[in-house]
């Protein structure tokens, strides 16, 4: 009889691996994120339940890395954009990317984003994010962004994850894209700068200071390379700064 080496057992637990998340694809693409049960999913794959446990750790565990196979594709895509010399036109062409993948793959998508697990998010929407993030920081380098990056990435998760979601809920026949192009054209208006916002002078105040804080960034990395201390702040004064420019955007 041949030795079990490591390599062996690995290549068995990838192919297990392999074999459950497909099942639970098929499964999920029948019957939505409501339909998956560990019990259903170890009988789909012709594995025993304590092997799924062991796999994936319990049930969240199986539907994280359920939503991130399913996502691999359209991550494959957001990873493999080139960025261009306009940040904002890149967050546009990310925008379009999620809208398509969800109307394409609803079960995913409400999989990913619509079964909801407080203090846990799958790996793959939060790859998702940081992607996200890196595009709005070259757009805060560029002095496009109005608002924090980290603002600007909420808004942006929150408008196109709840449109998808709403049209997902919508009869197929019914989903029309078409007002999300407009959507996502006022969500952008929001964020970013091209002059002085307009409005009253106190608008105009709170819109600047929101713009002076997105240049300086949050000043949560280390300090060396926090502008404001570069440019001879201390750390304490730094945080004051950035209190009181808060304070005026309110």
């Amino acid at each position: 009889m041949p030795a079990v080496t490591s390599e062996t057992t690995a290549n068995e637990r990838s192919e297990q691996t392999e074999r459950i998340l497909r099942a639970a694809a098929a499964l999920l693409q029948e019957h939505g994120p409501a339909g998956i049960s560990t019990r259903a999913v170890a009988t789909a794959a012709g594995v025993q339940t304590p092997t799924l446990y062991r796999l994936f750790g319990d049930k969240d565990g199986l539907l994280d890395a359920l939503a991130s196979y399913g996502f691999d594709s359209y991550l494959a895509e957001k990873r493999a954009l080139e960025p261009s010399a306009n940040a904002i036109d890149d967050v546009r062409r990310g925008w379009d990317i999620h809208v398509e993948f969800g109307l394409r793959n609803p079960a995913f998508y409400a999989l990913m984003y619509g079964n909801l697990r407080p203090g846990r998010r799958p790996a793959a929407a939060l790859e998702n994010g940081e992607i996200l993030r890196r595009m709005l920081e070259r757009a805060r380098e560029q002095g496009r962004l109005r608002v924090p990056v980290e603002a600007a990435a909420q808004a942006i998760e929150a408008t196109t994850t709840g449109a998808v979601l709403l049209l997902l809920a919508q009869p197929e026949s019914k989903r029309d894209p078409t007002p999300l192009a407009a959507l996502c054209d006022t969500v952008i208006a929001s964020i970013v700068t091209d002059g002085d916002p307009p409005g009253d002078a106190r608008t105009t105040v709170a819109g600047r200071a929101l713009a002076l804080l997105a240049a300086l960034g949050d000043g949560h990395g280390e300090p060396d390379d926090d502008p404001v201390v570069g440019a001879g702040f201390s750390t304490a004064e730094a945080a004051v700064l950035r209190e009181w420019l808060g304070t005026l955007t309110r």
